[in-house]
């Protein structure tokens, strides 16, 4: 198998891997250069070594334009390095599994307490109380007007009905910051991909100029040869 000698590692190499430094994009060339400045166009190095430096390429792209990298940047680049899904890297993010019984309870507790089905029947449980106490009991039951005691229940429900709905609000705005998370995250990586995509769509480019150029020179030299056997037959 033939091989070839990295200018950065000074390993050895498959041939398959090899890549030109004078087809490299400017941009990764500049970081290339801040280590190894003794690189010139003539040399090569592997896909692998060039990789690296576009991670740090978008990690420098990225701490120019939001400034110090967060967790959720970080994240991104490494999904990008491993060539991960963005979901399957924030699946550990989610925190909508790890409710407690509470939790759970004050969010159907909230769902309930916020339907026609609840209105509905807490209508028709204080329309009943009421006409117990005024036409069965003839306004000397256990809660005659103006109804006492159903206003105290009414307030006691109400005072612990607020907190409930509140702590399942809570949950839905981390719920809502989770995804927007996610969604931010999902975004970074596309556009770091598509910056990625264009240096290797130049990279490509140029290999194929370079190629053509390659082709065109072999051939001229082959019309030259043959230019000269025509004219060496000439003279004979």
């Amino acid at each position: 198998m033939k091989t070839f000698v990295s200018a950065i590692s000074l390993k050895e190499y498959p041939i398959s891997e090899q890549i030109p430094v004078k087809t490299i994009r400017k941009s990764i060339m500049d970081l290339i250069h801040k280590e190894h400045p003794e690189i010139n166009s003539k040399k090569s190095i592997s896909v692998s070594e060039l990789n690296l430096y576009r991670q740090k390429y978008l990690s420098d792209y990225l701490i120019h334009e939001v400034g110090e990298l967060t967790t959720l940047e970080e994240d991104v680049l490494k999904t990008i390095e491993q060539e991960k899904i963005i979901t399957t890297q924030t699946e550990g993010l989610n925190v909508a599994t790890d409710y407690s019984y509470g939790q759970r309870l004050a969010d159907k507790v909230a769902s309930f307490g916020g339907s026609w089905r609840f209105i509905i029947l807490f209508g028709i449980f204080i329309i009943i109380w009421m006409v117990i106490n005024i036409v069965f009991l003839l306004d000397k039951g256990f809660d005659p007007y103006p109804f006492i005691l159903l206003n105290l229940i009414l307030s006691c429900l109400a005072a612990l009905q607020a907190p409930v709905i509140m702590m399942s609000q809570n949950r839905q705005e981390e719920k809502d910051r989770e995804r927007a998370k996610q969604d931010y995250m999902v975004n970074l990586k596309a556009e770091l991909e598509i910056r990625v995509l264009h240096e290797k769509l130049d990279h490509l480019i140029m290999h194929q100029q370079q190629e053509l150029l390659n082709i065109q020179q072999i051939q001229v030299e082959m019309m030259e040869d043959i230019m000269k056997q025509i004219k060496g037959q000439q003279k004979t």
